[in-house]
């Protein structure tokens, strides 16, 4: 399937590590031309020139926790060479824990982190994309926004929060040919689902390897998805093929969600 993607740019947050650097690869692979996003220079570099060099891809150094300095940095950059068909927003996830010892911080910081900076990134790319007539926003959430999660109280929170935001957006810019979308990991194989791992073998005494089997066999699929397998799904809903596809939530989770 020939996904249209050549010649298009993309913004891709958080794509050092992870889903976002296996989206930035996947896309790069389809011939976008891609701009990692991060705060650690060392590893845009390192990301950088790991990418197919048949475009010159770029970075911008940039930390989520201040929206308002994202944004200058990507206008910045944007009034200097060219906008962006294609915005992937992707940070990571707030720290585990129950919802009622969080703290009102912590709320505060993921809010900004996830739902503040991606409001004022499409602020930033939507009017380059009108003058395209062409507009891919896709959202890296979690399943918890079908299925709240244990432990993960103030993800499960602002989450939501971003779905309803995502949706709201979609209404909005459809008649522009811009389409915004959430893809939803479950369990996927990088350093977050780690860290979860590792807090429940502690908060239960049991190995770390029973843990992740006890999370395995809770997936039809009894397995952890691989990064790139969420990039998949992203570089679709990226391309024109996914064109009719608008405001949907979009579980990649080998099943284990329970709810339709």
């Amino acid at each position: 399937m020939n996904l249209n993607l050549n010649n298009k740019y993309a913004l891709v947050c958080g794509s050092t590590a992870g889903i976002g650097k296996a989206t930035a690869m996947a896309l790069a692979a389809e011939g976008v031309q891609v701009t990692l996003v991060a705060r650690n220079e060392d590893k845009l570099k390192m990301v950088l020139s790991e990418l197919p060099q048949q475009k010159q891809h770029d970075y911008i150094v940039a930390d989520f926790s201040n929206p308002m300095e994202l944004k200058e940095k990507v206008s910045a950059y944007i009034s200097k060479i060219h906008g962006f068909h294609i915005l992937v927003n992707n940070t990571g996830g707030p720290k585990g824990g129950p919802i009622f010892s969080a703290e009102v911080a912590e709320f505060d910081s993921a809010f900004t982190q996830h739902l503040k900076c991606n409001h004022v990134l499409a602020q930033t790319v939507v009017p380059f994309m009108k003058s395209e007539g062409y507009g891919r926003i896709v959202n890296v959430i979690s399943t918890s926004v079908k299925q709240p999660l244990d432990g993960l109280g103030v993800s499960n929170t602002i989450r939501g929060a971003v779905a309803n935001w995502s949706k709201t957006l979609a209404n909005e810019l459809g008649e522009f040919g811009i389409t915004v979308n959430n893809v939803l990991p479950g369990a996927t194989g990088t350093e977050r689902l780690s860290e979860i791992i590792k807090n429940k073998a502690s908060k239960t005494g049991k190995t770390e390897e029973e843990s992740a089997n006890a999370m395995k066999s809770a997936v039809p699929a009894r397995r952890f998805a691989k990064p790139e397998e969420l990039a998949d799904a992203i570089t679709f809903l990226a391309s024109e093929r996914a064109a009719y596809i608008n405001g949907i939530n979009l579980p990649v989770d080998g099943g284990r969600t329970k709810s339709l």
